[in-house]
């Protein structure tokens, strides 16, 4: 429903962006995220993904309109839970038209969308690079409210079409309404929300740093969520929201009190997200691999380990690797691999038994830094890698443990 960033602020509505590489042991067969939940589908080649969490939204979805449809319809009877659930599918298909509206704009923009989630109060549209500028920032962030206003207009000139008092007139009214407070609540000018992204580029462009767009549109996020927390109870409660004051029982404010708090800390967490992510990027050229890569020898694939070990040691080395007979590097031996062992047996175990072999995405250039680094790990997805000079020659190993072990202090350094 709204976006944050780059999985973080490009993530919607979390920020959620860019992340430590990760080995892909979590991954199943088919290559699903985990916790992505039901694969839905692939439109323009990305995954659409519905999360449990929808399963309990959907349902309240129909028991509340449902109970509105009985005011006004009350002829169905039990058949008013049926036109509820449709309502429910519907309105979550207009969720998924808005957060295709980022992906379209995202791939025209040649960034890369990991997935799309329809989860508990929306959807999220994982980007997972930064937009270049910040007009295309704003962009971005703009076509989703457009869409949602865009199909709020559509149900409320087919309304025209229809019987008022009908189920087709109660579906579209529901459906043009809620469009229509989709749109509205992205548009505040607040992360994680839509709003906030567009002032975020705003600021962005004046002052020519995204980290203070960044900072700006987060502490408004945090105001917001304030807002909402205190605001919403008493603007239902005084009926400010056109609500009539006098069915209003002790379990209703009960519920807008709970539905106040869910949407302030999905804000406030939202905010506070996109500003950890924009302080790690801010660091991200930090992460080099010349600078993470740790010494290296060559050995021969019979080598005791015993012997690697010691002769890794007088040359200051914390990896080993495996070499063919004229010296090309063939495999790695794994340091999870080595720990395995045992003292006892290490004289009597070659290295070879413990190498994972060499792929090509395994050889990284020494010279990668920043999010081209993190790129070719997570396209890549090892425990560890060979790094190479532009010459072929061996520079050393680099292991996916000291490359979070960097993210972890450059989450800890404050920003410039």
């Amino acid at each position: 429903m709204n976006q944050d960033d780059q999985r973080g602020e490009n993530e919607r509505p979390r920020s959620g962006e860019t992340e430590p590489p990760s080995t892909g042991e979590g991954r199943n067969r088919r290559g699903e995220e985990p916790g992505g939940g039901i694969l839905m589908g692939r439109p323009f080649g990305v995954p659409v993904y519905v999360a449990p969490s929808w399963f309990l939204v959907a349902a309240l979805i129909t028991w509340v309109f449902g109970d509105q449809i009985e005011r006004v319809l009350p002829e169905l009877g039990a058949a008013r839970y049926l036109v509820s659930l449709f309502f429910a599918i519907a309105f979550y298909a207009s969720v998924l038209v808005h957060e295709l509206a980022h992906t379209i704009a995202a791939l025209r923009f040649k960034l890369p969308v990991r997935r799309i989630q329809l989860q508990f109060f929306g959807g999220v549209s994982e980007i997972e690079k930064e937009s270049e500028t910040p007009g295309r920032e704003f962009v971005l962030a703009f076509v989703g409210p457009l869409l949602s206003l865009v199909l709020a207009g559509i149900f409320y000139l087919t309304l025209y079409a229809v019987e008022p008092g009908t189920v087709p007139g109660v579906l579209l009214a529901g459906l043009m309404i809620s469009n229509l407070i989709v749109a509205i609540f992205n548009l505040l000018p607040g992360l994680p929300l839509d709003g906030g992204r567009m002032l975020r580029a705003v600021v962005w462009k004046i002052t020519g740093k995204p980290m203070a767009g960044t900072v700006a549109a987060a502490w408004v996020g945090r105001a917001l969520a304030v807002a909402v927390l205190i605001g919403l109870p008493l603007l239902t409660r005084t009926g400010a929201l056109g609500n009539s004051t006098e069915d209003i029982s002790g379990m209703d404010t009960v519920t807008d009190a709970l539905l106040a708090a869910i949407l302030a800390a999905i804000i406030w967490t939202g905010a506070g997200n996109s500003l950890r992510m924009a302080r790690l990027r801010e660091h991200l050229p930090e992460l080099r691999a010349r600078a993470l890569t740790r010494r290296a020898i060559p050995v021969e694939p019979t080598t005791p380990l015993s012997e690697a070990l010691r002769r890794a040691n007088e040359a200051g080395a914390r990896a080993l690797v495996v070499v063919d007979g004229q010296g090309g590097p063939t495999a790695l031996v794994r340091e999870s691999a080595i720990a395995g062992v045992p003292q006892h047996r290490r004289p009597w175990v070659a290295v070879s038994t413990l190498a994972q072999d060499l792929t090509d995405g395994m050889r990284v250039p020494a010279e990668l830094a920043g999010q081209p680094l993190l790129d070719h790990l997570r396209t890549s997805p090892a425990t560890e890698y060979l790094v190479v000079e532009e010459t072929g020659e061996i520079y050393g190993v680099l292991s996916t443990n000291d490359v979070e072990r960097a993210f972890v202090k450059a989450m800890a350094r404050p920003s410039a």
